[in-house]
């Protein structure tokens, strides 16, 4: 446990479950958490804030996965195996990431999620379950393939390669690919997220470089946020996901240009 006050634990605690429930309502918790974890433990090497985020950050949505499972219908063997493939394609992406300039991918980025904001805004029938967008239609197996290998491992490179605003890549991949109306979606994403922390969190605990004590009362509050976050989604629906996703991108976008701007 690194020496810090009890006021700087508080925040910190705070701003674990407030990642929790974004991250079960639509993903992209890890843009509140990561940046207070480096805030508030500014003398702390980055890899031991890194294996500290994820054993956080895999404890709440794991909650919020076992509360989407409950009330969801989610095909939990489709959900593991694309959650498999995204934890090889994750390993792939950091094993390049040495060799790709940041300060290249943001801007790539920030156009992406403005096109993503835009397509949101202008259709929305997307991710509801009323099927204006086709969301009732038959999933083929050709869709399923493509869940598999682009929604895995295409978002996994990218988490390991780069990695802000994964979960909300894999909410709005999977409501597109699957025909999944966005809560299902974002339960389908927390079991994909289990399995690309999982892997994550095996790889920091053998370097040594997770703080567990800190780790621990931290992912009580991100435990407590991510089941309340997935029972909001649950009983608001599409449209409660919908204004909450644009709300992430949107500050996505705007930190990307931040850390852009200062770079």
């Amino acid at each position: 446990m690194p020496d810090i006050t009890l006021t700087t634990l508080v925040l910190l605690c705070l701003a674990a479950a407030a990642a929790g429930w974004i991250d079960a309502v639509v993903g992209g918790g890890g843009l509140l958490l990561l940046p207070a974890l480096l805030l508030g433990l500014p003398n702390v090497p980055a890899a031991h804030v890194l294996g500290t985020n994820k054993a956080v950050a895999i404890v709440g949505t794991s909650g919020a996965a076992v509360t989407f499972l409950r009330r969801a219908p989610v095909r939990v063997g489709l959900a593991v195996r694309v959650g498999l493939m995204a934890l090889a394609g994750s390993m792939t992406g950091a094993f390049f990431a040495a060799g790709i300039s940041s300060e290249v991918l943001r801007p790539v980025i920030m156009v992406v999620l403005l096109g993503v904001a835009a397509f949101v805004l202008l259709r929305p029938s997307f991710g509801s379950p009323t099927g204006g967008d086709g969301t009732d239609r038959p999933v083929t197996r050709a869709r399923i393939v493509t869940a598999i290998v682009l929604v895995g491992g295409g978002i996994g490179f990218y988490d390991g390669l780069f990695g802000p605003g994964t979960g909300t890549f894999l909410v709005l991949a999977l409501s597109a690919v699957l025909h999944l109306d966005l809560v299902t979606a974002s339960a389908t994403a927390k079991i994909v997220n289990v399995c690309t922390n999982a892997g994550a969190l095996a790889m920091f605990a053998y370097q040594g470089t997770v703080l567990w004590q800190l780790a621990a009362v931290m992912a009580v509050f991100n435990l407590a946020g991510g089941m309340i976050g997935a029972r909001m989604a649950l009983s608001r629906g599409s449209g409660f996901v919908r204004a909450v996703l644009l709300t992430v991108v949107f500050s996505l976008v705007a930190k990307l240009g931040f850390d852009q701007w200062n770079a």
